[in-house]
């Protein structure tokens, strides 16, 4: 047990030692000390993460806690550094380090055009990996807000890497603003378990939830079960870390940073926590079904919204980045209906296949001279034929198209959906069939104006070339996952073996059997979403290879549908007009009637007034003793004259 605990704290806080040595030491060293620093880094976290999974595995995944330090120590509130070791955090840890170490080698080739240092970068992404595995490892609360806050904090500097471009920084404020809203009902949230249950460490609340199911909540004269109003609050936090419906607009201008940034965000961390925080709260949530069903509307809405603006964009970061927001709505769904093992089991999968497809839209940005309007290429597949492939197997991971990962853990969220007796369980599942659709036809409108057709620029075609090795290797070995991580977890996370493989880490109610229903599901209904899944990649090779006149002609005969989709259902125009506008029109009456109108209009001898008593109160701060006692007696005096007399 000790070798398992130990391999897992090296594994956990080795990135925060390369970022450390890379922000510090490239500054005076150069950025190949960066790079050398923080691979090796995360190569040996990597390695020490496997280690710990295959030992825990080999022990059947025993509970341990590693304290590492005393943290906060305040009247009777303490909280230690404390390393939490179950299947949720050390199957999460491995998979964020794997993930995190291949786009570290990827971007040494994909930076290696940069004008200025990019010890910066690396720095950044190693602290963004040190941040998630501090959330995931996190035994309380507190540590789980620090990594919270602390993929936020990275999220921003990576986001805005590129401080010299207005959109890049403007869209990091975006995200980081977004996130703050969020944040807020997750604190909330937090102080209230501290409220009901005395504690913030995860062992004490969950223990003590059957004794404070039915504890009221009143607001405003209404009473709520407060372990409802808990729920909900952390899922809101959850609403804002993983881009769902409302809260997801910072996500498409978050593809302003570099690709790996977006493959990291997309994949292993920041979008994901979300999802973990909901798995690792399942004690609590099971007892919240107003919360559940809210979770299920939340995540199969967003689902089908996100694709269908994925089906219109030019962009071929955006288009992608609006897959990762539908697909955690997917996970959600699952939260919703109890089906935590097959949200988890989505999110590891999706992990793969999903840094896989950023990094290969990445290495064909790379070839085609950062250009991203996937209109403007088209003809690829000869220049660039290992990117070409690796996007297939991406695409038809996502897609759910057997035996690829994708099919079986989103295969498994939607059966979930249909074998629930939740609310709007049926809603979700539909929303989730037709996204199924429409997932595939944007993935191959993807592939097809890329790799295929008549090149839009035969000279960028000439010239573009495939990525260097440090770029396409990455990209073979997370195509090993987009094919065989679904059949090799299937049987562990969500099959025969998952009671024993999550060992409580996961926690079902006596009366949810969700993980058995899902299995029994009719044939037609198990089937349905790969027809559909091949039925979008057949409408997408009719629009796109055959007759690829037809999508501008149905953008003209349906303008205002198209321009709906193409603006994001215009939830930026209507954030805007809610509350930028209102906002800015507000400090501005402030700055101007209030500041410059009224402090700035002051009569000169006012301000002169206020400046000499400041003075002469400073000189009261004599620093003499004798002056402080003097003065704290005839306090005394005053105060207990006043006493006695009154």
């Amino acid at each position: 047990m000790q070798t398992e605990l130990t391999l897992f704290s090296v594994a956990v806080l080795t990135p925060l030692a390369g970022a450390v040595v890379a922000g510090l030491g490239g500054r005076f060293m150069g950025d190949t000390l960066a790079k050398v620093v923080t691979i090796a880094c995360m190569a040996v976290a990597a390695l020490c993460s496997v280690g710990a999974l295959c030992a825990a595995w080999l022990g059947g995944f025993p509970h341990a806690a590693v304290p590492l330090a005393q943290w906060v120590h305040a009247g009777g509130f303490d909280a230690t550094w404390t390393l939490r070791f179950d299947t949720l955090s050390v199957t999460m840890t491995a998979m964020v380090l794997v993930v995190s170490l291949l786009v570290h080698c990827y971007s040494i080739g994909y930076m290696s055009h940069e004008s200025m240092p990019t010890y910066r970068f690396f720095s950044y992404l190693s602290l963004f990996t040190f941040a998630m595995l501090m959330l995931v490892s996190s035994n309380d609360l507190i540590q789980l807000f620090f990594g919270w806050e602390g993929v936020g904090l990275a999220s921003y500097l990576l986001i805005g890497y590129w401080y010299d471009r207005p959109a890049a920084t403007a869209a990091a404020i975006k995200a980081f603003v977004v996130n703050r809203v969020a944040d807020l009902f997750f604190i909330v949230g937090i102080g209230l378990i501290y409220v009901l249950f005395h504690s913030v460490q995860y062992d004490t609340i969950f223990a003590a939830v059957p004794a404070v199911l039915n504890t009221p909540y009143t607001l405003c004269g209404v009473s709520f079960r407060m372990l409802e109003v808990i729920c909900f609050l952390l899922f809101v936090g959850a609403m804002g870390k993983s881009a769902q419906l409302f809260l997801h607009t910072w996500l498409p201008d978050a593809m302003e940073g570099p690709t790996p940034v977006s493959a990291l965000i997309h994949a292993a961390t920041m979008v994901t926590a979300g999802v973990f925080l909901m798995a690792r709260m399942s004690p609590l949530l099971e007892f919240a079904p107003g919360t559940r069903t809210f979770v299920i509307l939340i995540g199969a809405t967003t689902c089908f919204f996100a694709a269908t603006v994925g089906m219109v964009q030019p962009d071929i970061k955006r288009t992608i980045a609006y897959s990762t927001c539908s697909q955690l709505g997917y996970m959600f769904a699952a939260v919703g209906v109890g089906a935590y093992q097959a949200a988890v089991f989505h999110l590891t999968t999706h992990a793969f296949f999903k840094a896989l497809l950023f990094l290969a839209a990445g290495s064909v940005i790379h070839a085609m001279h950062d250009e991203q309007n996937m209109f403007r290429m088209g003809g690829l597949w000869k220049k660039l034929p290992v990117t070409y492939v690796v996007m297939w197997l991406g695409s038809l991971a996502l897609a759910g198209v057997y035996p690829f990962a994708g099919y079986w853990s989103k295969d498994a969220i939607l059966n979930a959906l249909w074998a629930s007796d939740a609310s709007y369980s049926h809603y979700a599942w539909a929303m989730g069939s037709i996204t199924a659709f429409l997932t595939a036809f944007y993935s191959w409108r993807l592939l097809f104006l890329v790799f295929h057709g008549k090149p839009h620029d035969e000279h960028a075609r000439d010239h573009a070339h495939e990525s260097p090795a440090v770029m396409t290797v990455p990209l073979l070995v997370l195509s090993i996952g987009a094919v065989v991580a679904g059949v090799a977890l299937a049987p562990f996370y969500i099959g025969a073996h998952q009671s024993a493989f999550w060992n409580g880490a996961i926690v079902n109610a006596p009366a949810n059997h969700i993980m058995e229903a899902f299995e029994h599901v009719p044939a037609l209904i198990a089937l349905l979403p790969s027809l559909a899944g091949l039925a979008g990649i057949a409408l997408a090779f009719v629009l796109y290879v055959s007759a690829p006149h037809v999508p501008a002609a149905l953008a003209r005969s349906f303008g205002p549908i198209y321009r709906f989709l193409l603006n994001k259902w215009y939830f930026d125009e209507l954030y805007d007009r809610i509350f930028v506008r209102p906002y800015a029109a507000l400090a501005r009456v402030l700055w101007k009637g209030a500041d410059e109108g009224v402090v700035e209009g002051l009569p000169l001898d006012i301000v002169r007034a206020t400046r000499d008593g400041a003075l002469q109160a400073a000189r009261l701060q004599s620093g003499s003793i004798a002056i402080y006692a003097f003065t704290m007696l005839a306090g005394l005096v005053v105060l207990l004259t006043v006493a006695l007399c009154g």
